[in-house]
């Protein structure tokens, strides 16, 4: 059943490494094979260059710079030996994830320990490591000052500011408590290195603002005779997964009825095209004027001597991996196909937020197949009415059949496996680190089994 397209399409960028893996298709329907079911493809060279990139804008700027990769944006190994080997710094939540980052080869200063309520034993190994710790309450103060106490050690901390725009988030201590803290800190047995916070959103000049603020209150800081010279402006930093003129003209003309069921989200959808974003965020942030300030704040920082840690997860995974399905099923339905692939939504996790993943999945086909568009939405191999990986009606180039492949692209960052689950029993889909036999080329790529898997 060919049909004319009467829905937008929303191509996704593609690195060069993707390209050329696509555009060959081998490789990918032999680990489909091999595998025996969906995969996550991990690709190292593009982590590599945003994290060059983002030391590149510290440098540009003439400001003392640290990249930690938050590693909760994706629990591959791959990335953490990435950064051991880059000397990026790991930001972690868990004592898992501080247990994995040490054995990717990370060392124990080059952790920062962010989250809500550490666990005590989390924070005793924090403290035998010599990770930075991001307090984030009075408690969690005494806590860490007293497992440094009884260790023998001096416990390395940032407090976290409660954003005054963000009154109500459940993240840092307020102007009462914050005082409190820095009257503990001056009593040992703690090294304050400065201050950080959490911010939800992508607003870059909400992020100068208060980025402005910590330099503030590193000033202050030092009148009390503490060390204060680093301040954490976390991650928030927006990646640009579909070029602009693609992502106005989807905007404009998506409506409720290009879905299956005529689905609506009420979390509404990632801004998946930013005219700013990655490390060119980071130089937004380093050129803006904070608020009450009357220089950028490049040269508030270079000014008082204070370091700039920055967290970034998905802007670290732009273009590092993406998700291999194959179609198992194919069923027409209303002027559209629905297509069955080996796996389930769980493995795109933007379906936890009440959302859709909305960049166009690549159809790569088992065999050649006649060109003429038609339209089809994507479901999972389970019980699940509601499990759609893709609810939107994709125009796709030719009709799919059962052992095409859909590669759902640039899905490193958060998609992988934030929100899987072996439901059906069906497996976890493993990682696949994925590189080319030269420098130069993807001709001949080789794989590997993550460790992680």
């Amino acid at each position: 059943m060919a049909v004319t397209a009467t829905v937008p399409s929303l191509p996704a960028r593609r690195a060069p490494e993707v390209r050329e893996l696509l555009a060959a298709g081998e490789l990918l329907h032999e680990l489909s094979h091999g595998l025996g079911g969906p995969y996550h493809m991990l690709l190292p060279g593009p982590f590599d260059a945003n994290a060059a990139a983002f030391r590149q804008a510290f440098a540009e700027a003439g400001v003392d710079g640290r990249v930690y990769y938050a590693k909760k944006a994706n629990k591959a190994a791959l990335y953490s030996e990435r950064a051991a080997v880059l000397g990026l710094g790991v930001d972690v939540a868990s004592l898992g994830e501080l247990r994995e980052s040490l054995a990717a080869g990370v060392p124990g200063p080059d952790l920062v320990v962010t989250g809500p309520a550490k666990a005590d034993v989390l924070l005793r190994v924090a403290v035998l490591q010599g990770a930075l710790v991001a307090v984030d309450a009075l408690d969690e103060l005494e806590r860490v000052t007293g497992a440094a106490a009884e260790l023998g050690r001096i416990a390395r901390v940032l407090l976290r500011r409660l954003p005054p725009a963000q009154p109500h988030s459940r993240f840092g201590l307020d102007d009462e408590e914050l005082a409190a803290a820095l009257r503990r800190c001056a009593d040992g047995p703690v090294e304050l290195e400065g201050f950080s916070f959490h911010l939800s959103g992508y607003d870059l000049a909400a992020r100068a603002d208060l980025a402005g603020e910590l330099v503030r209150l590193c000033r202050h800081a030092r009148t009390l005779g503490l060390r204060a010279d680093r301040i954490s402006i976390g991650g928030g930093f927006p990646v640009d997964y579909a070029h602009g003129d693609d992502w106005r003209r989807f905007t404009e003309a998506q409506r409720p009825e290009h879905y299956h069921a005529g689905k609506t989200f009420s979390g509404g959808f990632y801004p998946y095209h930013s005219p700013v974003a990655g490390a060119d965020a980071l130089r937004a942030i380093l050129a803006a004027v904070p608020a009450g300030e009357s220089e950028p704040l490049a040269a508030l920082l270079r000014g008082v001597g204070v370091t700039v840690l920055v967290e970034p997860g998905r802007a670290l995974l732009d273009q590092a991996g993406c998700t291999v399905f194959r179609i198992q099923g194919v069923k027409e339905r209303d002027g559209y196909a629905i297509l069955t692939v080996d796996g389930s939504s769980l493995s795109l996790s933007e379906q936890w937020f009440e959302s859709e993943f909305l960049p166009d999945p690549v159809l790569v086909p088992r065999a050649p197949s006649p060109h003429g568009s038609y339209e089809a939405c994507v479901g999972a191999a389970t019980c699940l009415e509601s499990d759609m990986l893709t609810w939107r009606r994709v125009p796709f180039p030719h009709r799919p059949a059962v052992g095409d492949l859909l590669v759902y692209l640039n899905t490193a960052g958060y998609q992988m496996d934030s929100n899987e689950s072996p439901f059906h029993e069906l497996p976890l889909p493993p990682k696949v680190v994925v590189e080319p036999a030269s420098p130069d080329s993807f001709a001949r790529p080789r794989w590997r089994l993550d460790r992680h898997s």
